[in-house]
């Protein structure tokens, strides 16, 4: 094993995977120069940088995956995402279903997503909910080096549309990117761990729709993805000192869901808390309830998610999204209740 960065694990995958299948390309907004190393091993037909037109460019990339390539495409922030959403929604993750199978959509749409470093509302979502809300699409968000380098791999291995999301404050190029080396001034909420971590020489895919336990618990299951997980962590390491034990799981993929994982962990706790950064409204966290009291699970339930429209202030966004303090007061209250 070797240690490396959540975004180096991302693209050491990537590099693995286009030295194996040849169809696979990367394209997107300035790919010429942050995904140099791959242009440099892999040449300019197969990394193309494109005009700054998210709806031209992912358009594009449905045709050539139809046309047999395997487009890795680069949509620089989730945000951008809506002006690319003819092609996402109506054709990349319906053509499979109307042609019965005959045309396949082989594509990775790559985004950063997610706040928590002062940068508004317009760039800081995470919009993982309405995406996997579209039949069709497997959307990923992974937490740790190990997981984004093997879930890349497993994404170059479908046959079908894949969303992939990776959290800035993971990733010390978004943070270098993002003036972390001169805002000494600001305090970004970055987990102490989770960005570096154990990443192997080749790269095994990571099982689509399978969450993991991070941490075992019996008395409250705390579920996440991405960077909250190890929010998550932390707060459940605190309540420990309370006597208060959490199991925390890490979905890894939002769709499919890993519904065995949630519904084994709640029936033992009895209690759920989700800790989502996507928005609090028709998400995650409600359909994560829904999985559970389907399956008639009678349990207590809390969230701490996004509430509302991320402002800029820095002082304001900390409270907005979810952080360590929130997670622990809402699962005191849970379970107090």
């Amino acid at each position: 094993m070797r240690r490396m960065g959540f975004a180096d694990a991302i693209e050491d995958a990537l590099m693995q995977a286009m030295a194996a299948n040849e169809n696979i390309v990367v394209m997107g907004e300035d790919v010429h120069g942050i995904r140099l190393n791959l242009r440099v091993r892999f040449g300019r037909d197969r990394v193309l940088p494109t005009p700054i037109s998210e709806s031209a460019f992912v358009g594009a990339a449905v045709a050539a995956a139809l046309g047999g390539l395997h487009p890795v495409v680069e949509v620089m922030l989730v945000d951008f995402i809506g002006v690319t959403m003819d092609a996402i929604l109506n054709q990349a993750a319906k053509i499979e279903f109307f042609s019965g199978g005959k045309w396949k959509v082989p594509m990775v749409i790559r985004v950063a997503c997610g706040g928590g470093y002062g940068d508004g509302g317009q760039h800081q979502q995470s919009l993982w909910g309405w995406l996997a809300h579209i039949p069709g699409l497997v959307v990923l968000v992974p937490s740790t080096p190990l997981d984004a380098g093997g879930l890349m791999t497993a994404a170059l291995a479908q046959a079908r549309p894949v969303i992939y999301l990776e959290h800035k404050l993971l990733s010390d190029y978004w943070l270098d990117a993002l003036g972390g080396g001169s805002r000494k001034n600001v305090k970004f909420d970055v987990p102490a761990n989770g960005a570096w971590g154990e990443a192997p020489k080749i790269w095994q895919p990571v099982p689509i729709g399978k969450g993991i336990i991070r941490r075992e618990g019996k008395d409250l299951s705390i579920l996440s993805v991405g960077v909250s997980v190890h929010r998550a962590l932390e707060a459940a390491q605190r309540l420990e000192k309370e006597g208060i034990f959490c199991e925390v799981i890490d979905l890894r993929s939002v769709a499919p869901i890993d519904k065995k994982i949630i519904i084994e962990s709640v029936s033992k706790t009895g209690h759920m808390l989700v800790v989502d950064e996507d928005y609090l409204a028709f998400g995650l966290s409600g359909e994560l309830a829904a999985i559970a009291l389907e399956a008639g699970i009678g349990m207590k339930y809390s969230r701490v998610c996004t509430e509302d429209t991320i402002p800029f202030s820095r002082q304001l966004e900390y409270q907005t999204l979810p952080n360590v303090d929130r997670i622990i007061n809402s699962a005191t209250a849970l379970l107090n209740r």
